[in-house]
This record gives C-alpha cells, structure tokens and sequence, in this order.
C-alpha cells in the first residue's frame, strides 16, 4: 500500500483526513446500502468494487496502526479532563474548598 492507495481510499469514502474508525464503519455500511447491486438504492457494481477496495485499504492501515493510551494522549484527545484534573479542588477565587 503507497500513501496514495490510503488518499484514493480516504476520497472514495468522502472522509476527512481525520476520522474515527466507528465513521469509517458507518460509512462502508451507507455507500454498501446505496450501491450493492442487489439491494442498493442505486446499484452500481463497478463503485460497490471500488467501495469494498477502499475499505479493505482502509483496515489494512487501521490494523497495524499503534494506538497510544499514554495519560498525555488521552489528555490531549479530552482537554476537559485535564481542565477538570486542574481545577477540580480549586473553590471560588482559587481558594481550596
């Protein structure tokens, strides 16, 4: 797979270059009902092909992706935990309690 391959697939999905892997399974599932050619809303074989590659592309780069559960990771991924995790003990005018 070339970097191309992953845009090609990331532009047959309409997706952004930032995107969640719940999105991309909810997108496979719509352009699947759209265009399976037996039961699609508007059947077309040669996109359903282009549709299933781009998916295959896709979780082939997603299954050797390393996901990071570091604390700074999460925290940068939640910002309101880390807003919280400051502030939580702090009282009115920033005194404690």
């Amino acid at each position: 797979m070339t970097y191309e391959d992953l845009r090609a697939a990331l532009s047959e999905f309409d997706l952004p270059q930032q995107v969640t892997l719940k999105k991309i399974r909810e997108r496979h599932r719509q352009l699947v009902r759209r265009y399976h050619p037996d039961k699609g809303a508007s059947p077309d074989n040669e996109k359903i092909r282009r549709v299933n590659a781009a998916y295959k592309i896709l979780n082939e780069y997603l299954s050797g992706y390393s996901f990071d559960f570091s604390r700074d990771v999460f925290l940068e991924q939640y910002p309101e935990e880390r807003v919280r995790e400051q502030f939580y003990d702090v009282g009115l005018w920033g005194d404690k309690g």
